[in-house]
């Protein structure tokens, strides 16, 4: 199989830009990668560009690549454009990943961006609502809190998901707490974070409840911004510019109803991943999770295999997700304190293991990263995501 690289990565601060359009925060990350990997616009082949709710947000339902690429002087280059809830731009890591194996692109760029400020917090919350089944979303809010309206469906989801855990586990209010504490440190030493500042436990858990035991300091804000890659094939070259090679990129997709698997689905896209790359949770150095709410983090070091069941509130505790520990998770902060501008995150995550790897990541630099792992899940099936995607990514040596 031809071996694919990422050489080049671009990124926009997080947060909330509204003075500034999705076309120009897409514009801004795509120049930024392009340059970061020593190309010009005309060695990109291909661009493949992740977004979900501009449709829904701005009326720009169509060709949402081609008018970013516009912006970026890159208006001759062919576009594809990927829709896939939260996984938008991770999922179009996987179609890139695909071109070029294939042999019919060298060199594709990578964009996923999202503007979701500037409109009435409700409007962005039930936009967000169309990466459920419409058809079933009555019967599943009833099903899940035994009412027919929440404040946020997606919390509503993450917070029954939360006391399941709880019951499973034993995690208690304040682990759940700690969770958002740890990241708010690391997110602190994230210049491009949306929330550099570091929280304590008493303050996440006296924070407002949008959908117990959720508090608003344990959810991913709304956000705007954007991330890109330039993914090469190594035997193209790579300008000498720190490659990071694609071990393995895997997308699953969830199941609903009585028809889903025992095991989850990010449990089941985990293991093909770790399968392609040859490798297993022991071997992973630092990791990206999809923290949309921060205990979900907890359930995540169970399905990723980082630890056993029912050991997630005793792996955080030991400090070993922590900077300086055995496995640090989410070293940039994390959807909770980096942000989660919903199209951009997949590629937000590969930005922070490429970083990473290649050992550029300043004061929360993982010392001797050679192999990251990044876990994205997007929409809602019931009880499944609708989609996740886990790539894995390995430095120079490993």
């Amino acid at each position: 199989m031809r071996e694919v690289d990422i050489v080049g990565v671009g990124i926009t601060p997080f947060g909330k830009r509204r003075d500034t359009s999705l076309r120009s925060l897409a514009a801004d990350a795509m120049t930024a990668a392009i340059a970061d990997a020593g190309l010009v616009a005309g060695d990109i082949g291909l661009l493949v560009s992740g977004n979900a709710m501009a449709g829904v947000l701005t009326g720009q339902e169509m060709i949402r690549g081609q008018v970013a690429a516009t912006e970026a002087g890159l208006a001759a280059v062919p576009v594809l454009n990927v829709e896939n809830a939260c996984t938008s731009s991770s999922s179009a890591v996987h179609v890139a990943l695909a071109a070029i194996r294939s042999g019919m692109y060298d060199t594709v760029l990578v964009c996923g961006a999202e503007k979701m400020t500037g409109l009435p917090t409700q409007t962005v919350l039930d936009a967000m609502t169309s990466g459920a089944d419409i058809e079933r979303i009555p019967e599943v809010t009833r099903e899940l809190t035994g009412t027919d309206k929440v404040e946020s469906f997606f919390m509503a989801v993450y917070a029954e998901m939360t006391r399941a855990y709880q019951e499973r586990s034993g995690a208690t209010p304040e682990d759940l707490a700690d969770v958002a504490v740890k990241n708010s440190a690391h997110g602190a030493l994230n210049p491009n974070a949306q929330y550099r500042r570091a929280l304590s436990r008493d303050e996440v858990l006296a924070a407002r409840l949008v959908a117990p035991p959720l508090t608003t300091l344990m959810c991913s804000p709304i956000a705007d911004g954007a991330a890109a890659l330039v993914l090469r094939a190594a035997d193209r070259g790579n300008s000498g510019r720190a490659p990071v090679r694609i071990r393995a990129c895997a997308l699953g997709s969830g199941v609903p109803g009585a028809g889903a698997p025992a095991i989850p689905l990010e449990r089941r896209t985990a293991e093909a991943a770790y399968a392609e790359a040859g490798v297993g949770p022991e071997d992973l150095d630092v990791v990206e999770v999809h923290d949309a709410a921060s205990p979900n983090e907890l359930i995540m070091y169970e399905e990723l295999g980082l630890c056993g069941a029912g050991e997630g509130p005793k792996l955080l505790a030991s400090g070993a997700t922590s900077l300086g520990g055995r496995v640090p998770v989410n070293p940039d902060g994390g959807l909770v304190s980096r942000g989660h501008p919903v199209g951009a995150t997949g590629c937000a995550q590969l930005v922070e293991l490429v970083t990473q790897l290649r050992g550029r990541a300043g004061e929360r630099q993982v010392s001797g990263a050679r192999i990251g792992l990044a876990e994205n899940a997007g929409g809602y099936l019931h009880p499944d995501p609708a989609a996740c995607t886990v790539t894995i990514l390995a430095g120079a040596g490993a």
